[in-house]
């Protein structure tokens, strides 16, 4: 495994866009800079076979001998995410169709329908043809199959394949058409030949038909990634194998399901905010990527996680830009360190980047690189050294992060969250999670994410941000916890609908009525600008509910309006536990302040008590040993009260470490 040595350092290197002469080079700089592990070719299928059966390794031959003989490992790729111009040609029938019914052609990557077996074939015949001569090269770690796996299409080939899947979801038409409630508007099914992929329509779609497509696209691209790993595997069982998940709510991929087929997760993270915004974006994905990592299966035979912590990898990242709609934003300074740590901190075996040497043409000629357009006499190569030396200092680093808190996350909800026919356009999944998240991020509490099942063992605190979708299996599993002593706090269009997308009767959420001594009878969705006011000070915005209480306290109400008195926020005692239900968005000090107050009504604690505001800390535990990471969101100087020993400056800490502005500590802890 990867994550059974040093820290992983290095990025996708191209060497294909740059001539033999500049490769000696690469691998010197890789040397200065520490790198130790290199993704290459995941772009590189034209030059790997730039004819159909017509392979020309001898590029690649020199370059993996180049960077094993500079102590370089290889994370060789499977350059599928892209086929070659002549693949196109000869098959236009596996290019992909958009819901409007236009097929796309060539010329940018992604261009291909992973559901067409002519795809497939090709896919299959470069892996085999890359397995055969390179399975057993000693610069090999591993394999990086595909690229950010996510493209879609809705051609008669995904039309045939998506019938077929329906057929092993629901067995027959009448479970069909009772799960999509093909009643309404007449759309009841007689033949399976009748259904197709949910195309552009004259008005609403049906939303159980578009969920089963998204499931279905999951399914299918996994499908495509371990026909892929099976080979693979069977040329070298001792090889790492993975694919790096790309982050969006468009990608339609369960990354917790597929966390069961690879080696290791491996995330690509890109923050879009350029202010403080772009550190709650990074710890949210990388608590995402920890959360996946737990149910990774295929790990090698006696190379557990080290410290039996989640491993998982981040495999991108921007070394000095931030991508925000429609520019770049430089990173200042001392981000790009302290992006890596916050990941490492939260259990990455590593930080890697897209890309090694940002090139002179194409599509992203302009992205961000360990070595820039200005070459290694540069600001961004200076950091990319400075970086390479901090995680060899942390090489001692592992174990699991501390937190009592978790948050339930679940694709499905998010893709069903998606439907145009809701009652409002402005909730969105993505931002419900991240909202519950910021609120403890800012207040200091460390925080896992579950799927619904996961065990509980451990977490005071469960928060459900808009987990639309919960079968009676979830709701089982929050009852016996919440009964069994746990906390429990449930926002607004949580338990809506069940596993179909069909909504419960009975009252909002009509999954958790009971559980919660409370249900909505109306929604009352906001306007973007609109807010509603609370008793407690506060205000909530996109949503509100008319609640009716039916064994729950009152804790906050709204106040004014036609909601006047009624209740906001409620809590309920069941069994040794506690359940609480949010109506509303709450504004972010509001959020702050009610988690803070389940939290330690759990029995909850932060992280560092004493950590100023916009001091980040997280704690990785190995048995007794522990490693307390500090990380100074602000632009000056803060006083953390800390001890032990700073390993990336070997300074010993008596009673408080001082970070400089933007500056970061990682501590290990004396014991006791």
């Amino acid at each position: 495994m990867w994550t059974d040595g040093p820290l992983c350092y290095g990025g996708d290197y191209n060497p294909e866009q740059w001539p033999a002469q500049v490769w000696s080079e690469d691998v010197a700089l890789m040397r200065q800079a520490g790198v130790n592990l290199v993704t290459v070719g995941v772009f590189a299928w034209s030059r790997l076979e730039p004819a159909p059966g017509r392979y020309t390794f001898d590029w690649l031959d020199q370059v993996l001998d180049l960077l094993h003989g500079g102590g370089v490992r290889v994370a060789l790729a499977t350059p599928t995410a892209s086929p070659p111009p002549w693949f196109s040609l000869a098959h236009p029938g596996a290019l992909p169709v958009t819901a409007d019914g236009i097929r796309l052609h060539h010329g940018s990557r992604d261009t291909y329908c992973a559901a067409t077996p002519a795809y497939r074939d090709a896919a299959l015949r470069i892996t085999t043809a890359l397995a055969d001569r390179y399975a057993h090269h000693p610069a090999l770690a591993g394999w990086h199959v595909h690229n950010e796996y996510g493209t879609t299409c809705h051609c008669e080939h995904t039309a045939r394949a998506f019938r077929r899947w329906l057929t092993t979801r629901h067995g027959d038409l009448a479970a069909l058409n009772d799960a999509w409630v093909t009643s309404f508007w007449s759309q009841h099914y007689s033949d399976w030949a009748q259904i197709s992929t949910p195309r552009a329509t004259q008005y609403l779609p049906n939303p159980g038909h578009l969920l089963d497509f998204r499931r279905f696209w999951s399914d299918t691209l996994l499908a495509a990634y371990t026909e892929q790993r099976d080979l693979l595997r069977a040329a070298n069982p001792a090889l790492t194998i993975t694919t790096n998940y790309v982050l969006g709510d468009w990608v339609p991929v369960d990354h917790a399901r597929w966390a069961t087929e690879v080696d290791l997760v491996a995330v690509d993270h890109y923050p879009s905010a350029v202010d403080g915004g772009a550190e709650e974006q990074t710890a949210l994905a990388a608590d995402l990527a920890r959360g996946w990592a737990r149910h990774a299966a295929h790990r090698r035979p006696g190379s557990p996680p080290a410290g039996g912590a989640a491993a998982w990898l981040l495999m991108e990242s921007a070394p000095n830009q931030i991508h925000t709609a429609g520019r770049m934003h430089t990173k200042e300074p001392g981000r790009m360190l302290r992006h890596s740590l916050a990941h490492v901190a939260r259990g990455s075996h590593g930080a890697m980047f897209f890309q090694w040497r940002a090139p002179v043409g194409g599509a992203e000629r302009f992205h961000s690189a360990l070595v820039p357009h200005a070459g290694p006499d540069s600001r961004v190569f200076r950091e990319t050294v400075a970086l390479g030396a901090a995680l060899r200092q942390l090489s001692e680093v592992r174990g699991s992060v501390e937190a009592a808190v978790a948050l339930v996350v679940d694709a499905a909800s998010g893709w069903a969250l998606r439907h145009p026919g809701l009652p409002s356009a402005l909730p969105d999944y993505h931002d419900e999670l991240a909202a519950a998240h910021r609120a403890l991020w800012r207040s200091g509490y460390a925080c896992d994410t579950l799927t619904p099942g996961d065990p509980v063992d451990g977490y005071r605190l469960l928060v459900l941000p808009a987990l639309y979708l919960i079968d009676d299996d979830a709701a089982e599993w929050l009852r016996g916890y919440v009964d069994g002593g746990g906390h429990l706090l449930v926002t607004y269009l949580s338990g809506v609908a069940d596993e179909h997308a069909r909504v419960r009767l009975g009252g909002y959420p009509g999954a958790l009525r009971e559980l919660l001594g409370a249900y909505a009878e109306e929604f009352h969705p906001l306007d973007a600008a609109d807010q509603v006011r609370l008793d407690d000070g506060g205000t909530g915005r996109i949503w509100a509910e008319t609640l009716r209480l039916t064994g729950a306290d009152t804790v906050v109400s709204y106040t004014g309006g036609v909601l006047d008195a009624m209740p906001a926020v409620t809590r309920h005692r069941v069994g040794a536990g506690t359940a609480w239900y949010v109506s509303t968005r709450l504004d972010d000090t509001s959020y702050r302040r009610l988690l803070d107050t389940a939290a330690r009504a759990a029995g909850v604690t932060t992280v560092c008590p004493d950590a100023p505001e916009g001091v980040e800390a997280v704690r990785r535990r190995d048995g007794a040993a522990s490693w307390l990471f500090l990380l100074n969101h602000t632009d000056h100087e803060q006083r953390v009260p800390a001890s032990g020993v700073d390993l990336l400056t070997a300074t010993p800490i008596e009673r408080a470490v001082t970070l400089a502005p933007g500056g970061v500590a990682v501590l290990r802890e004396h014991k006791g």
